[in-house]
Parts: structure tokens; sequence; C-alpha cells
């Protein structure tokens, strides 16, 4: 090992802190330009780091002038002096890249790609709603599928914008004669991507079922006990303003990774979160799309195969990517392989048992949307599954929620 005397190492620094940086001649001696408001020496002692041996802004350790591409020509620190008053030389050259010519270009949306790094929240809240005004709706079920199931398309105010997975209140018109107050707001999962419909940032879409109550007596409907909101919104007619809060929600956002496996499960209207999703990975030319590189696996249950919400759209997103597998449970039709009953969402899962926990081991996020008696027998399920191969399945289900992996939305 080298031994230096405190008086030598002294003298070495202030050798070393005389250098000047040494331009090609025929660069005009640099200007002062200082970049701190204080010394070099003061800045660097106080963040600790001793005393600055080469000071901010010289070139000893690498000067682009001579070992870059700019080649001597002083453009650099003629840039840096003269700021926003440079100018390029009478005869510089200016070259135009054009795109590959075998590169595909698309027009990409990407003016709300920001909302990545803070999903908004509440800019307008149940008490103080805005308005949205209906642009459109339509029945997609077939007429065979019980109830009825439809698409509901609103504009929204400027400004108020939302993501993937989050949830719009909607606040039915009039007074609640029970208590001679507004209604309470009721809040539907949105099925549409930030861009909405019309692609144009300004709408969302809803997928909504009307609430009705059958008399098991006679088989038909009371209209007395009708669900307020949902009739509203599938009776509307183009043009009807409707009161909105929101957006909330942060449970069922898309992973930050593009490169992350996700696993959707829904139930009937639960789908809605999951149009967005596959929208957003499948169908839109965004970054998000482009950048995917993982897979998407859906699980939808429904009574009847005309009950089957937005199958079209789903069957042109498989028609263009090997990264999405869907798999549909219709429980009046098919039969399961287990104990030869009615195919639910939990019996899918559990006839691909190793698929869906070999996913989640290697960091999928799974997502459940729908009505809440979903989740006890998917639990059953997994937990039979879980210690039929030794697991502890609480353990494993605590590992996955602490890990964000594990993502609830039921009503």
């Amino acid at each position: 090992m080298v031994a230096y005397s405190s008086v030598a190492f002294v003298a070495l620094l202030t050798t070393a802190s005389s250098f000047t940086p040494q331009h090609q001649s025929l660069v005009a001696p640099r200007k002062s330009s200082c970049l701190y408001s204080e010394s070099d020496n003061e800045r660097v002692k106080k963040s600790g780091c001793g005393i600055a041996v080469v000071r901010s802004g010289d070139c000893l350790l690498f000067d682009p002038e001579k070992e870059g591409k700019l080649q001597g020509t002083g453009s650099l620190l003629s840039r840096i002096d003269n700021g926003a008053n440079y100018a390029l030389p009478m005869d510089a050259t200016i070259v135009s890249a054009g795109a590959p010519p075998d590169a595909e270009i698309h027009n990409a949306q990407h003016w709300l790609e920001h909302l990545n790094d803070s999903p908004p929240l509440n800019f307008a809240k149940p008490n103080s709603p805005v308005k949205a005004t209906l642009l459109a709706r339509q029945r997609i079920i077939s007429d065979d599928a019980p109830g009825d199931i439809q698409h509901v398309i609103l504009r929204l105010p400027p400004n108020m914008h939302y993501v993937e997975g989050q949830s719009l209140s909607v606040i039915p018109s009039g007074i609640n004669p029970k208590n001679n107050k507004r209604f309470s707001p009721r809040l539907y999962s949105i099925a549409s991507t930030r861009y909405g419909d019309a692609l144009d940032g300004n709408t969302v879409s809803l997928c909504v079922r009307r609430a009705e109550y059958y008399d098991p007596m006679t088989g038909l409907t009371d209209p007395s006990k009708k669900g307020v909101c949902s009739n509203m919104l599938c009776d509307a007619a183009p043009g009807m303003e409707i009161d909105v809060a929101g957006p909330v929600g942060k449970t069922m956002l898309l992973p930050p990774n593009p490169n992350d496996d996700i696993i959707m499960v829904a139930t009937g209207t639960g789908i809605a979160p999951f149009r967005g999703f596959m929208h957003r990975l499948f169908m839109e030319e965004t970054v998000a799309r482009h950048m995917f590189g993982g897979t998407a696996w859906l699980v939808l249950g429904v009574p009847v195969s005309g009950g089957l919400l937005y199958k079209e759209e789903f069957d042109a997103m498989l028609q263009d990517t090997n990264q999405l597998k869907i798999d549909y449970a219709i429980s009046r039709e098919m039969t399961n392989s287990i104990d030869g009953g009615k195919l639910y969402v939990q019996h899918v899962i559990a006839q691909n048992s190793q698929e869906f926990f070999d996913k989640l081991d290697n960091g999928a996020s799974v997502y459940f949307c729908g009505l809440k008696g979903m989740m006890p027998p998917i639990l059953e399920t997994l937990e039979k599954v879980a210690v039929e191969n030794g697991l502890d399945w609480s353990a494993k289900l605590k590992e996955w929620k602490a890990n964000h992996q594990w993502h609830v939305e039921v009503y």
C-alpha cells in the first residue's frame, strides 16, 4: 500500500484544483458560466464529499469537443454560453432522418398516458356531482338471455378523466320516498379505457344490468321493486343529463410492470373493468399495447351463450394476438369435469389449477369482479387445490395479497 503524508496530499489537491480545460485553439475562451450560487468546493463539502478535484463544467475527464461526436467544432461550448440565443452557423448542414422504409407508422393515443403517474380521484364527489350526457345505449345480450344488460356511453365534463379499473358513481334523479332525500349514489365499474369508446378522452362506458324483481308466484316483474339507478340508465334517451361523481378506486388497476401476466375472473357485468383492460392491451394504438410483454387470461361466467358480453370484440382480439386466452363458463349449457355438474368459473380455475398457481407464483396478478356470491366457491376451490398439493393456503393467499397480486371487486 502506498502512503502519503498529509502535506503531500494537500499539495496534490492544490495542484489538481488548479487545472483548467484546454479547448482547441479555434474556440474562443469560454465566458464564466457559474452553474451554482456557491463555489464548487463549498457545494461539495456541504454534501459530505470532500473537496472537488474537477470543477463543475470543466472537461478534464471527458471533453466532447475532442472525444465525442462534435469533433472540435466548438458547438457544445457555444450552445452553453449562448443559451436560448444560440444560432446554427450559416454553413451548417441539417440532416432529416425519416422513418425506415419498412417501418409501420400508427396514429397512437398518447395524451392521457400521464395519468399512470397518479390515477385521478374524485373529480367530483357524490354530494356535489357533475353532469354527464348520455350519448348512446344498446342492449348487448340476446333475447333468449335472462334479464337486460346494456352498454351505456356517457359524455363527461371537460377534464374529468379516469384510468382502466376505476369506477364511476351515478346518482339517480329524484327524491327517495323512504327518507325524502336524494337517492344514494350507485357505483359502476368502468367498461372502457381512459380514451373512451369514441377515442377522444371525453367519454366513459358502463355495463349496466337492469335490476328487476320477479314475483315468484306470478313470474312477472314488480315495478315497485325495480332498481332506480339501473332502470334510469337503461331507459335514458340520448341527450339526457345524468349526475355522476368520481372516479374512484385503486384496487383494480393494471400492474405497473408491462411484462406481468394478468388473470381476470368475471361473472356477468363483472366483465366491465376487463373490457377496459383488454381494449388497452389488445385493441387501441397505445404505448401500453405495444409494450405489453405478458399474457392475459380471461375466465367469464354467464348462464347462457346469448349472455356472453362483448364476445365479438374478444373474438377480434384473439385473431390478432397469441397473448390472450379466454375460457367461458356457460352454466346452463356446459358441464364440468370434476363432478359432471354445471360449469362455473371456479370449475374452470380448478381444471386449470396448475397453470393458475404457477402464474401467480411467477408474479402474475389476478382480478375478480362480479356478484359477491362468486368469491366463496372460488376460495373453497383454491383452498382444496392448495391442500391437495401440500400447500398452506392461508400463507399462500397472504403472500399474494402482500405482493399486490390479489385484487377483488364484488357487489
